[in-house]
């Protein structure tokens, strides 16, 4: 199992840094006439990628695209291949939706949010009403421990800490309907699915098990629970039963103090939060340990004005600003930049994710194998879909081992889906003269292609080992054999390794 000092620096993660790093152009935040913030929302298709710009980024507008406010049309773009490719399997990762802040601010009043689920509150869905019903089903399906005791729906009329909000479960019921829609034509498996062709998996929290369950229901309404399994991963990373990396802890404490170093040099940084404790009358050190951007996102999210405090007779008192929300957003934005110039994170993150990653090339490799073999996977022996419902410390080193280190931080409710294709079957007698029985086998039954999509959005020529890959018209997407590739001796090139057991083990020179 990992320390209990990682695992603090994991979380430590979650307070510091990690936020997304380019505003998002389609939503314009104004001040509300209560007081309160609100956002213009248009309609077109957000990208997952900045947009080149000459200016600095505007903290408060990217803030709203980490709020993921799901009012807007979306247009994904998962399903999409040249024509005649067969869909074989598709594995998801999600982070969870919305959620209550992970901590409070001392002596403001917490955000009043109602996290029980309600029709007739705003956000909703046409999908909202069946899922709570259905969820009171859930005791059919199998749990494994101590997944039976987490509840399956938000239940709170004042949130606790962390929970879920009713946004969050509608951001996942919209997320499961987008793929819905989106590979309904493929036909990934039938009406009468077999228990082991979906895989379900989360961590023990309530906010990333329900999120899970959301998505899955907009995913295949009325789903059957008697087939169902819900997995549970102990650890935020996925790792199962390879957790055990003392490199990878290395990498993470340097990171961590790399960060921390960059912050305590940012004299703006530091009059900010001295401004802040003195208008709430707390010392600095309290109110930077209660990480208040946290809660400050969650208003911001919901509309609700900043807190305040009574002015006293100390001087004290009066509310926190946009300014100084700004001001700790730009650091964040400072900081994402730095780190991918350090190199640290990428270096953790490899390590972090080759479990994950591991797993999920195994699945694919195995229908492949059985295509390439002119075999169709056995009824109910593969895994075609697969659910894996995590937190932002989860998806954020997914995107960076991808390569994918210029994608926005996983907002609320992101997604990142890979996608296994076959190409059409050649004509007989369209061989290869040159090949061998092998490569006969691969051009009768047709080869097989990844996709990757981060937020609907095809990021696949954008990693690393698709991005130097030569897309032509013949072969328009990336043979899984350069993901796999990757996956077992490649992406150990940054670590100066060929193996994740080397990479892990040996000693820092």
């Amino acid at each position: 199992m990992l320390s209990t000092r990682v695992a603090e620096l994991v979380v430590f993660l979650i307070c510091v840094n990690l936020i997304p790093t380019t505003p998002i152009v389609e939503e314009r935040p104004f001040h509300a006439a209560d007081g309160g913030i609100g956002v213009a929302v248009g309609k077109s298709r957000k990208r997952v990628f900045p947009q080149p710009h000459t200016q600095e980024p505007n903290p408060i507008f990217e803030a709203y695209g980490y709020c993921n406010i799901p009012n807007r049309t979306e247009q994904a773009w998962e399903g999409h291949s040249p024509a005649d490719y067969k869909l074989l399997s598709v594995h998801v990762m999600i982070r969870h939706g919305d959620r209550y802040p992970l901590y409070s601010i001392p002596r403001t009043k917490r955000p009043a949010i109602d996290c029980t689920l309600s029709t007739s509150r705003k956000p909703s869905h046409p999908l909202l009403d069946p899922f709570i019903h259905h969820m009171g089903l859930g005791g059919r399906g199998h749990w494994e421990s101590p997944l039976g005791s987490v509840p399956r729906l938000p239940s709170h009329s004042a949130c606790e800490m962390g929970e879920l909000t009713q946004t969050g479960v509608v951001q996942h019921l919209r997320n499961g309907q987008l793929l819905h829609h989106a590979y309904k034509q493929h036909s990934l498996f039938p009406s009468d699915w077999a228990p082991r062709q979906i895989w379900v998996e989360t961590t023990g929290k309530s906010r990333t098990l329900q999120s899970g369950l959301a998505f899955l229901y907009g995913f295949l309404p009325d789903f059957d629970w008697t087939k169902l399994t819900v997995r549970h991963q102990w650890s935020t990373l996925f790792c199962s039963s390879a957790c055990d990396c003392p490199a990878r802890n290395r990498y993470l404490e340097e990171e961590q103090r790399r960060q921390y170093q960059l912050r305590a040099a940012d004299t703006e940084l530091e009059r900010t939060y001295m401004d802040m404790a003195r208008t709430l009358g707390l010392p600095t050190r309290q109110l930077r340990a209660a990480n208040p951007i946290d809660s400050l996102l969650c208003h911001l999210c919901h509309g609700l004005s900043f807190p305040c405090v009574p002015i006293g007779d100390s001087g004290a008192g009066g509310c926190l600003t946009m300014e100084q929300f700004a001001v700790i957003r730009r650091q964040q934005l400072d900081d994402e930049v730095h780190r991918r110039r350090a190199g640290l994170y990428h270096k953790y993150a490899i390590l972090a994710m080759y479990p994950y990653l591991n797993r999920t090339a195994a699945k694919m490799e195995r229908i492949a194998k059985s295509i390439e073999a002119g075999r169709e996977p056995r009824s109910g022996g593969e895994e075609v879909f697969t659910l894996s419902s995590a937190h932002d410390v989860t998806v954020a080193p997914l995107l960076s081992a991808l390569g994918l280190e210029e994608a926005r931080f996983p907002r609320f409710a992101a997604r990142i889906v890979f996608e296994l294709w076959k190409s059409p079957s050649m004509i007989q007698g369209q061989v290869k003269k040159r090949g061998g029985k092998g490569e006969k086998s691969k051009a009768k039954y047709g080869e097989t292609f990844i996709r990757v999509l981060y937020n609907g959005e095809d990021v696949t020529f954008h990693t690393s080992f698709c991005r130097p890959h030569d897309r032509h018209v013949s072969q328009p997407l990336c043979p899984l054999k350069n993901f796999l590739s990757f996956v077992r001796r490649d992406m150990f090139s940054v670590v100066n390794a060929t193996s994740y057991k080397e990479a892990c083990y040996r000693r820092p020179g």
